[in-house]
């Protein structure tokens, strides 16, 4: 199971600023004596473990293969919290796995940050993707398609990004690079994406 290297990145971004962030914390919390430290870092142990234990799970704001037109494609597996992060990310291949979408979504705390993390991952996109223009797209709020070839010229790419509430989709379509995904057909399932967003996280 992949996410695509857009949404893998800026998840990475968002972890490692998480990280430090907790990293001032701990600094923080050694001043008080050995035996309420020990206290705290137990609390915050038992904390975290729960919180680990119970991820929540946003598979149902991911499309269905049976939402994708065309030929028939099988969704592999969802991981949940890609990159650390919440949300979700499914992976969907065609019978020879030649087309692949790669749909991943990010949770954030609200709508402003989801913004933010939309104009990352936009960034993001253009050494990812080469020859191709941005273009927007009436999906969600900021939509954007573009479309072109990998670095190395060996497949076609189709990458549409948009926020919707706190969320953020990345939808990535790999194929060959002679065989690009059909603009209509990645703009209608971006939309089915965007309806399952709309409906699944709370306004």
């Amino acid at each position: 199971m992949k996410i695509s290297v857009i949404a893998a990145g800026l998840a990475a971004t968002t972890l490692v600023v998480g990280v430090a962030v907790d990293g001032c914390s701990s600094k923080k919390s050694s001043t008080p004596s050995s035996s309420s430290s020990s206290s705290a870092s137990s609390s915050t142990s038992a904390t975290s473990s729960s919180a680990a234990a119970q991820p929540a799970d946003y598979s149902a704001l991911l499309i269905k293969a049976s939402d994708i037109p065309g030929e028939a494609f099988t969704m592999q597996p969802p991981q949940l919290n890609p990159g650390g992060k919440p949300g979700v990310a499914a992976t969907f291949a065609n019978q020879d796995a030649s087309r692949t979408i790669v749909d991943t979504i990010l949770v954030l705390p609200s709508a402003s940050d989801a913004g933010g993390a939309l104009d990352s991952t936009k960034t993001a996109a253009g050494p990812a993707v080469s020859g191709g223009t941005p273009q927007p797209i009436d999906v969600g709020t900021g939509g954007t398609m573009l479309t072109g070839t990998s670095p190395d010229g060996a497949k076609a790419i189709t990458i549409l990004m948009f926020s919707e509430g706190t969320g953020v989709a990345t939808i990535e379509f790999d194929s060959a690079a002679n065989d690009p995904v059909p603009q209509d057909g990645a703009l209608d399932i971006a939309r089915k994406q965007d309806a399952a967003i709309k409906n699944g996280l709370p306004g």
